[in-house]
Parts: C-alpha cells; sequence; structure tokens
C-alpha cells in the first residue's frame, strides 16, 4: 500500500487535536533538566554525501546534512548551547497562525542543558549510540530534550537533519534552507528510503571519523519521531547495525519483511489496535523480535517531542497532558528500552497511569484480522 503526506503548514502539526481554549500563559521557554548523573556536551557536524545528487533539490549534485551530537561530557564547560537558528526560529513561527506578538527570533532563546564543546567523557567498550531521526517538517532541534537526557545517562546521540525535509536547515556558511520535499501527497516510501540512505551515510562517517573510537559498533540504535520513527524501523531492515529501533507516534510504510530484532512503539491514543492508524497493526506481526507497544493518554502528535513544553511556552494549543510530563514518560521508557537492549541493563519505569501497554491486545487484535 502506498502512504502519501498529508503536506500541510506546520501549524496543523503544531496545533494537531487542541483547542484555543487550552493556551496557556507563556513562561519561560525552557526544555526539561536532564535526569542522568553526567553533565552534557554538545557539538555539530557537516557531512557532504559527494556520492549521490539531493532527492529534493535537482541543481545539488551532491547530498549536504548537518548532524547534531549530544554526549556524556567530562565537565559541564562552555556555554550553553543555542536551540535552534534565529532563521530557524523565524521559519518556525511563520508557520503558526497567532503568533504576531511574538518575536521571530523566540524559539532562539530557549534554555537548553548541553555544553557547546564540552569535552567527551569517554566509556571503557565505547559509548552506546543512537541515531535520531525528526518528524516531516520538523528541525532535529525538536529531539533535543530526548537526546539531552539520554546523553546524561552515558549514550552518544547523534539527530539528522534531512536536509530540503524541515522547515529550515541553516548551514555553516548561513544558507538556510527551506522544505522542498513539503509537496502535496509527498510520497512517505521515498521520503523514508532518502532517509535510510542519510542515515546510513551518517553511521559511514561517524565511525570512520573520531567519533569512531569512541563508539561501541556492537551497541547501535535508531529512534525517530512520526517519518523518523517509520524510517528507523526500514533502516533496521536495510543495516544490521542497527541493533534496537524506536517509533514515536509514527506511521509505517507497512513492514513487510520480517525485522527481528528489538523495537519499541509509543504512541498517542489513536494508536491503539483498531485506532486510526492502521499502519501498526499492520506491521505488528512483522516485529518478529521483543517488542512492545504503548500509548499514553492525553497526548497528540508532537507531545513526544520538545513541542510538548514549547507549544503551551508560546501560548499555542497543546495536548491535554502536561508537557514536561508527556516528555518523562516518554524519555523513561526510551531510556529503559535502550539500556535493556543495547547495555543488557534493567532500568526500573515507574507505573505511570497514562500508559497503556498495547502489545497483548495488539497480538490477539492482528490474529482476528
Amino acid at each position: 500500500m502506498r502512504r502519501t503526506l498529508a503536506v500541510s503548514a506546520l501549524s496543523l502539526i503544531v496545533l494537531s487535536g487542541a483547542t484555543q481554549a487550552q493556551a496557556q500563559a507563556r513562561p519561560e521557554l525552557a526544555l526539561p533538566a536532564p535526569t542522568g548523573a553526567k553533565p552534557v556536551g554538545t557539538t555539530s557536524l557537516y557531512l557532504v554525501d559527494a556520492s549521490r545528487r539531493d532527492p529534493w533539490n535537482p541543481e545539488a549534485d551532491k547530498r549536504e546534512l548537518m548532524v547534531s551530537l549530544w554526549y556524556p561530557a567530562k565537565r559541564a564547560t562552555g556555554k550553553r548551547a543555542p536551540y535552534v537558528t534565529p532563521q530557524e526560529s523565524a521559519a518556525i513561527l511563520k508557520e503558526v497562525p497567532g503568533l504576531e506578538g511574538v518575536a521571530p527570533d523566540a524559539l532562539t532563546k530557549t534554555r537548553t542543558h548541553a555544553r557547546t564543546g564540552a569535552p567527551v567523557r569517554t566509556a571503557k567498550g565505547g559509548l552506546p549510540l543512537v541515531i535520531m531521526s525528526p518528524g516531516f517538517t520538523f528541525p532535529r532541534a525538536t529531539l533535543t530534550s530526548l537526546a539531552e537526557d539520554l546523553a546524561s545517562r552515558g549514550y552518544l546521540v547523534a539527530a539528522v537533519e534531512h536536509t530540503y525535509e524541515s522547515v529550515a536547515t541553516t548551514f555553516p556558511d548561513g544558507r538556510t534552507t527551506s522544505c522542498l520535499a513539503c509537496v502535496k501527497g509527498q510520497d512517505g516510501a521515498k521520503v523514508a528510503a532518502s532517509r535510510v540512505t542519510d542515515v546510513r551515510f551518517v553511521l559511514d562517517e561517524l565511525l570512520k571519523g573520531r567519533w569512531g573510537k569512541v563508539i561501541d559498533r556492537s551497541a547501535i540504535a535508531m529512534a525517530g519521531h512520526s517519518m523518523g520513527g517509520n524510517s528507523a524501523a526500514q533502516a533496521m531492515l536495510a543495516d544490521s547495525r542497527v541493533k534496537a529501533g524506536v517509533n514515536l507516534d509514527g506511521t509505517f510504510n507497512p513492514i513487510v519483511a520480517p525485522l527481528d530484532r528489538p523495537f519499541l512503539l509509543i504512541g498517542s491514543p489513536k494508536h491503539t489496535p483498531g485506532g486510526a492508524d492502521e499502519s501498526w497493526r499492520e506491521s505488528w506481526a512483522n516485529l518478529t523480535g521483543w517488542k512492545r507497544w504503548i500509548t499514553v493518554a492525553g497526548t497528540d502528535h508532537s507531545a513526544f517531542v520538545d513541542y510538548a513544553v514549547l507549544r503551551p511556552a508560546l501560548g499555542i494549543p497543546a495536548q491535554e497532558l502536561d508537557g514536561t510530563r508527556a516528555l518523562r514518560i516518554t524519555r523513561a521508557h526510551l531510556a529503559a528500552f535502550l539500556d535493556r537492549h543495547l547495555l543488557g541493563e534493567r532500568t526500573p519505569v515507574e507505573d505511570f497511569p497514562e500508559v497503556t501497554d498495547q502489545s497483548r491486545n495488539a497480538s490477539a487484535f492482528s490474529a482476528a484480522h
């Protein structure tokens, strides 16, 4: 079945499932503090894949990518990392109606917790690596709170900006690209295939470069939001180096071949068995390794990334569940899954009443249909 992306303004994604009555006062723009014991460092990489033309820009004879890295640091030295560039902030906010009183650079003031250029804290055997991929139109910055938390727990995290699939991407030379892929009826399978190629290239570059000396090559996972979660499964099918995967509320291009490695599904209430998004049920049987499917009450599509806390802070209607708690739930389940399947460690997870494990229901529903 061919899945197409209903490409609309970012406002329709940011405002999904909410009403104006849910808007709150505008507190400080800040991400929740990481929960791990280690300080966090960050840096950005500019990577060029000269072996292929850009899939979205016919004038580009090479694929250019920006990647953000977060890692456990020896000490909290250096300035706090900026959240987005002024150009990216303006492009994101331009998509949201009703923000006439908000300065275009407002998102640049978002308080992060990672320090730019802080020295890396290495580990015996290397650091486990998590590749992260954002939602379609979403900048990689929207994964910051998840990445900072994992880094504080000892993970190296690499978030890939899929150029021309984000509302705005700023390069080191000051260029800011737009979302050329954002056309009505865009083919989701084409987007996912391009992302798989991006991720495999980034993984190659990380493993052969200076970062390869600190990575545990036996402990690599991929996690993504929306299209990024769909792409995580497709990347695992294409590349055996990726040992575990996570889909945060993303519609699948159905998994038609067995995927025998651990996979975690975390979604909003529409992702119940028999719910509005049938792609999870269609793919469930072909997840043949360890698997879990959970839903979180009171969430919407953007509640699993930074928009969970940024929307209320900007006065934009958001999910019913408090944004800080939504991220707390996502972080806890993500970390426990990765600890178990990359490190072999059992990390207890609080019993959140908002969380429902749908795994047994999904298996029974799939068998009946």
